[in-house]
């Protein structure tokens, strides 16, 4: 990172501060005081980004986000740490050629890939998601407004 991907960053992220109604401008407006307290985050990280000396880390950076009500995923993007490409947003899918036979549904990898969930953990995230998907042979039990199959399912199991 350079100092004027900080300084572009830190600049962005005072103008947030400054719209968002905190008073870092003044020594005493307690603005930085204020968005450290509320991000759950020391005063000095907030002091060392304003003042261009450091890049805040992860975590820092995740809960200035959610208390300044931007996306992390901009946070990063804008912190140089990583790219929109690396960050690829699953909204931005292309649509699926027309008759294509999962008419756009991601797989259960792909939703725990897009959910950042650690490559190392995804077969159990698949196991786990696939207990609560419906069997193909019995969508209609599932489905509200199938209640006779539903009576009938209850019948065939005793109650």
């Amino acid at each position: 990172m350079t100092s004027q991907d900080l300084d572009a960053f830190a600049a962005w992220v005072e103008d947030l501060m400054r719209e968002r109604g905190y008073d870092i401008d003044s020594p005493r407006g307690g603005g930085k005081s204020r968005i450290a307290d509320e991000a759950g985050v020391h005063r000095a990280a907030v002091t060392r980004l304003l003042q261009r000396q450091s890049m805040p880390d992860l975590e820092t950076t995740r809960r200035l986000a959610r208390v300044l009500g931007v996306p992390v995923r901009e946070m990063l993007i804008r912190s140089g740490r990583l790219t929109a490409e690396e960050l690829a947003d699953p909204h931005d899918r292309p649509a699926p050629a027309p008759g294509a036979e999962s008419a756009g549904r991601p797989t259960l990898e792909e939703v725990a890939e897009l959910l950042g969930i650690p490559a190392d953990r995804r077969e159990m995230f698949v196991r786990v998601v696939e207990q609560f998907l419906p069997h193909e042979s019995e969508p209609a039990a599932r489905e509200p407004g199938h209640e006779g199959t539903r009576r009938a399912a209850k019948a065939a199991a005793g109650d």
